[in-house]
């Protein structure tokens, strides 16, 4: 039997990088999977064809599309049993020229999404469930122009210790996967291509991550041998932090 069988987990932002790695890994161990994507659709059909994952549309920012994509898990999935924060906005910028709107909608997708998930997984998730945030190396490593981005993220690897706490008595575990450079095309996008080159440099195992590395540690916070952890913060960088 698959590690997952029968169990039902919820992915946001699951079209591409590490998103789509999650939910090939989590469809793989076995569960029936709901994730959201905001406007590649195409690629979130492929995702979907491909695992037998149901794709459904909604921006992280609104809460109307907060609330219909977890009517849509709740009515597709034989209970929600799993549930992976993922999606997140870059917003890239040195501090001086952040404006409010950008301000808000960071805050919006990354922070105030991932409560509202984890709310909405307290009340509805069944007892020994799975929760885990996808944060990031920058919280501990921060860098010029991603005050925003490491400040959200922050906040979500808050959100998870407090969870952990209250909802620790149903058996329900809330963890955090922080991972470090990882070939996705975020990372491609928001660096130039000397800082890919030299990133292998200085992480221990010589490479940069790929997304198929994160997705294991999520099946693995996911899956039974990942009941006694929770509370924790799992910085799947590869050795870029020691």
């Amino acid at each position: 039997m698959s590690s997952l069988s029968s169990k039902g987990a919820l992915v946001t932002g699951g079209s591409r990088g590490i998103g789509r790695a999650i939910v090939e890994r989590l469809t793989a161990d076995g569960a029936d999977v709901v994730f959201s994507y905001h406007t590649n659709a195409e690629a979130a059909e492929q995702v979907a064809e491909r695992t037998g994952a149901l794709a459904v549309r909604a921006d992280q920012g609104s809460e109307e599309d907060l609330e219909r994509l977890f009517a849509a898990a709740e009515r597709r999935l034989p209970g929600i049993d799993v549930v992976v924060n993922n999606a997140a906005e870059g917003g890239q910028g040195p501090i001086a020229d952040v404006t409010r709107e950008t301000y808000d909608r960071v805050f919006a997708v990354n922070a105030r999404a991932t409560f509202l998930a984890i709310q909405w997984a307290g009340r509805v998730m069944r007892d020994g469930g799975r929760i885990i945030n996808i944060s990031t190396l920058n919280t501990a490593v921060p860098a010029p122009g991603i005050a925003l981005y490491a400040a959200s993220k922050a906040a979500v690897e808050q959100f998870a210790k407090v969870a952990a706490r209250e909802l620790g008595g149903r058996g329900i575990t809330v963890n955090v996967v922080s991972p470090g450079a990882t070939d996705t095309e975020m990372l491609r996008s928001s660096n130039p291509p000397e800082a890919l080159e030299q990133a292998p440099v200085f992480t221990a195992l010589r490479r940069l991550g790929q997304p198929d590395d994160i997705a294991a540690v999520v099946a693995f916070l996911a899956g039974p041998d990942g009941r006694w952890i929770t509370g924790q913060n799992l910085r799947a960088t590869g050795g870029m932090l020691l």
